[in-house]
């Protein structure tokens, strides 16, 4: 294994064009008569469209065409769709609304998109917009979800009767009802986890550029799987046939889950450039990004949590209402389903749970996965009830845990899951000790002398990566299969090129997967480029997202590589006149093992395209590819452990420590892996203090539509995070890898608000904890 290869810490290769301003976006393309696209958007929340307008838009300067849903329909664009069926526990289908790129008849969140001006400048096109006149009848409007299944609540989408989009259930609910009447204690809680806008660094932006020569459509976009897109446009939405149309996510600025959708801007891009014969990008201002990207969280829950004498658990009882926003997003049903339900059992033996989920409307921005996606919700419920619950048992929370705890694997939850791995114990003792939390009772004294509050709170969390496998997942109502695809080309010359199907937008797969690689031959990482996001170089991917890069994308790498290295091995041993069982690939040379008689890695590969000297019967060339489809998903886990001290005066919260000790398998880079941990903590701790998506109740209006009034975490609101691994290697996957990117957003929520609740003596909490919230908090229980 080479210095660079598996389990080095290896600077990122694609940092020295982010940092040198060298990296190419969406809003950097440009296509020769490209011309500007601003929507016209809906300033109500719920409202009747009764007229639209354009002739004055039309007549303005730079103006190119001005377009509307009635356009669309007349050429028949599809309505957008959600790709996971989920069935009421009744059995009867989810209750999809017909979503519209351009709404015809109403709207249903304050930003839908209702016309598109295409004009030679972004500023004419701004300019046109306002003067497009549309006449609204103005209905009311509903943004709370549990108010939305009221009776008498505004009704948003015919199909669906008092918003209800499904009503569905996991578990038996008899048995828990059982089990929690005969429990000696039990713990119950109402849980709120607030609505996030996910605020990548890169607004969402489209290109799209129809070729009337070739009859061929382009689209450059913002997405985190691009194949998925293509897809979906041209299966779903008719934008194009496939054949026809290439989509391209050149380097992409965080997504977090946001860009992986479809949305409407994209389908009128691609559309609005053949109506007009001119290519059109869009690109979103921040506020565009508040109002239309798919927002994430939003749960209301009631939880009920039962024990017997010896504080064993003995049944768990969860009831959710997941709030959907104005339609349903491509993989929203899914999020408070099989991405939530199925992880309610934890890092615990759990013997029996039950949920029920009501997914629903609101006249609010769709809802779809972030960072996390249903994981975080999970999380959030179980330990923040068994944090309580120690509480009111008046043991430690540590100890509560640890009694609890899987000891035995692989272990089959009452929920769908099967875990492969783990040993939570280990997590557990890792971050005690590097939190030293047997000392904390001596820092809170000492804190106290001081004037604050100090306390100390955990957070044990785990999560499903790499979703899989397909016919798992197909039987529970996914439109697509989960697997991933790689191609590993080596060049006559020796380099080598691999053609991944997952997309990155910051996880460093441009030197993870290089690593891999470099594993593998030898070869300098430099020797070794990644291609992605680019639907006519990559035959067909899954895209990035569920922390599924490493476990799915780079075990297909892996399955490529085994190919290719097969083969090599056939030439080397033909040239070489040795047997091919004896032929050792290492160091970027073939050898005889136990011989001097090598070749380098070079003159492998110009024999396999010069073919004058191959095996009889075999085909020239050195490239591979191969498809990979997990026979289960992984399971990263850890421990997390917030200190911090609230100051009884203002409620200000300051995290004095953080320990996170997490258990990812094996890891490829640890730097890389680090970097994630760190992010994902810093999106986790402003959900727990800062960030808080609000509407008006009456108008529907966003109130936090900007930085002036969503707060985003700043470096003086984090502290110095204290991160390490444990490692139970998967078993599942060739690499033994088991997923990093969303464990920070998981683990941390709970274990701040536990700590906070912890210091102020009141668990009547919600998140975000900011200094009203807290000081609140502390008068009521005085």
């Amino acid at each position: 294994m080479g210095i660079e290869g598996i389990g080095a810490r290896v600077v990122r290769k694609e940092d020295k064009r982010f940092i040198t301003g060298l990296g190419r976006y969406v809003d950097d393309m440009v296509v020769p008569g490209m011309k500007h696209a601003i929507f016209v958007r809906s300033p109500y929340a719920h409202a009747a469209i009764k007229k639209i307008d354009t002739e004055a838009a039309m007549a303005m300067p730079g103006v190119i065409g001005v377009l509307t849903g009635a356009q669309l329909k007349d050429d028949g664009i599809g309505n957008l769709i959600c790709g996971w069926m989920i069935n009421s526990k009744d059995g009867t289908p989810m209750k999809m609304g017909a979503w519209s790129a351009l709404a015809t008849d109403r709207v249903r969140y304050v930003g839908e998109a209702v016309a598109v001006v295409v004009a030679e400048t972004r500023g004419q096109a701004r300019d046109a917009a306002e003067a497009v006149e549309i006449a609204y009848e103005e209905m009311p409007a509903v943004t709370d979800a549990v108010k939305a299944l009221e009776k008498g609540a505004p009704q948003l989408h015919p199909e669906a009767e008092n918003n209800l989009i499904y009503d569905w259930e996991i578990g038996e609910a008899s048995a828990v009802d059982q089990a929690l009447d005969g429990a000696a204690h039990v713990t119950r809680m109402k849980l709120v986890n607030n609505r996030l806008v996910p605020n990548a660094m890169e607004p969402r932006a489209a290109l799209g550029h129809y070729d009337k020569a070739e009859d061929h459509f382009t689209l450059w976009t913002t997405s985190q799987n691009p194949h998925v897109a293509r897809l979906v446009m041209s299966a779903f939405y008719n934008v194009a046939p496939e054949n026809k149309l290439r989509v391209i996510a050149p380097d992409v600025g965080g997504g977090f889950g946001s860009k992986i959708y479809v949305y409407p801007e994209e389908i009128i891009c691609l559309w609005a450039s053949k109506r007009t014969g001119v290519p059109v990008k869009w690109v979103a201002d921040r506020t565009e990004s508040f109002l239309t990207d798919a927002h994430g969280r939003d749960h209301v829950t009631e939880v009920s949590l039962g024990f017997d004498r010896d504080n064993r658990i003995v049944g768990l009882k969860v009831d959710t209402i997941a709030n959907f926003g104005g339609y349903m997003s491509l993989f929203s049903s899914a999020v408070p389903t099989y991405l939530y339900a199925t992880l309610l059992s934890g890092q615990y033996v759990i013997p029996k749970i039950h949920c029920n989920v009501r997914a629903v409307y609101t006249n609010t921005t769709p809802v779809d996965a972030y960072r996390g996606a249903g994981r975080p919700e999970a999380t959030y419920v179980l330990e923040r009830v068994v944090e309580t619950a120690a509480r009111e048992l008046g043991v430690s929370p540590a100890e509560l845990r640890r009694k609890n705890f899987i000891r035995e694997f692989p272990y089959q939850t009452p929920v769908i899951m099967n875990y492969d791995a783990g040993d939570y114990e280990a997590s557990l003792d890792a971050a005690m000790r590097e939190a030293n939390y047997a000392g904390f009772p001596t820092r809170r004294d000492e804190a106290k002398k001081r004037g604050k509050l100090r306390g100390i709170g955990m957070s044990c969390y785990i999560e499903a990566c790499g979703i899989a496998p397909s016919q798992a997942v197909g039987s529970l109502g996914a439109g697509v299969g989960l697997w991933e695809s790689a191609e590993v080309r080596v060049n006559a010359a020796g380099t080598i090129e691999v053609l991944t199907g997952s997309h990155s937008h910051g996880q460093g797969h441009e030197t993870t997967f290089a690593q891999v690689v470099a594993s593998r031959f030898g070869v300098p990482l430099e020797q070794v480029s990644i291609v992605h996001g680019d639907t006519d170089k990559v035959q067909m991917g899954m895209g990035t997202y569920g922390s599924r890069s490493g476990a799915v994308g780079a075990s297909a790498i892996v399955k490529a590589l085994d190919k290719v290295e097969a083969k090599a091995k056939k030439i080397a041993a033909h040239l070489l006149e040795a047997d091919e069982s004896d032929i050792v690939i290492e160091n970027g040379e073939a050898k005889v093992a136990g011989t001097d008689r090598t070749l380098p890695w070079f003159q492998v590969a110009l024999a396999a395209y010069t073919a004058h000297n191959l095996p009889e019967g075999m085909e020239p060339g050195l490239k591979e590819g191969a498809f990979y489809d997990p026979t289960n998903f992984t399971f990263p886990a850890g421990c997390y452990i917030a200190e911090v001290e609230v100051d009884p005066e203002t409620g200000h919260t300051e995290i004095v420590q953080f320990v996170a000790a997490d258990d990812f398998g094996n890891i490829i880079n640890p730097l890389i892996v680090e970097g994630q941990v760190h992010g994902g903590l810093a999106q986790g701790i402003g959900q727990a203090l800062l960030e808080g998506c609000h509407y008006d109740p009456t108008s529907g209006q966003l109130v936090t539509a900007s930085y002036m009034d969503y707060t985003m975490p700043r470096a003086g609101d984090l502290p110095s995070f204290q991160v390490s691994t444990t490692n139970t290697p998967c078993p599942g996957n060739p690499l033994g890898v088991k997923g990093c990117g969303e464990a920070g957003a998981i683990g941390s929520p709970p274990a701040i608000i536990n700590a906070i609740t912890d210091a102020i003596g009141n668990n009547d909490l919600s998140m975000p904890a900011t200094p009203q919230k807290v000081w609140a908090a502390m008068k009521a229980s005085q």
